[in-house]
């Protein structure tokens, strides 16, 4: 299916015509200044987050300044200890994590050869 552009012209027509919302999936992409438009004008950009939070992504506006993020103290050097784990506890852990996200899914062999690698690649092994 081909996708749908629509640039700030767009949103500002649509709203003129008496459509306050669109609904967005992996077929319908929006400029910035459509979704800056889209803001301004109070108009929604509705979602299934569930289908489409790869396919489309909500970016943050260029004009926009994130809000400052408080300050965090460093936490005690007590409190900095890194849990013992051996790179076979390891290799379980991310097994078991792979697993319960894909089920039977994935070959049992091919995951642990792929995990082992990755392990031993990264130097914990």
């Amino acid at each position: 299916m081909p996708k749908e552009f629509y640039t700030e012209k767009d949103i500002e027509d649509l709203f003129h015509r008496g459509i306050r919302s669109l609904q967005l999936n992996e077929n319908v992409v929006l400029t910035e200044l459509a979704y800056e438009k889209a803001q301004r004008l109070n108009f929604q950009l509705v979602t299934d987050r569930a289908s489409t939070a790869s396919a489309v992504p909500v970016r943050p506006y260029l004009s926009e300044t994130p809000p400052p993020h408080p300050a965090v103290a460093p936490a005690p050097e007590s409190q900095l200890k890194p849990a013992p784990s051996s790179p076979n506890d390891i290799e379980k852990r991310i097994r078991s994590a792979v697993i319960a996200k894909l089920g039977n899914q994935v070959d049992a062999k091919l995951l642990d050869n792929i995990i082992h690698r990755v392990v031993k690649g990264v130097g914990l092994k």
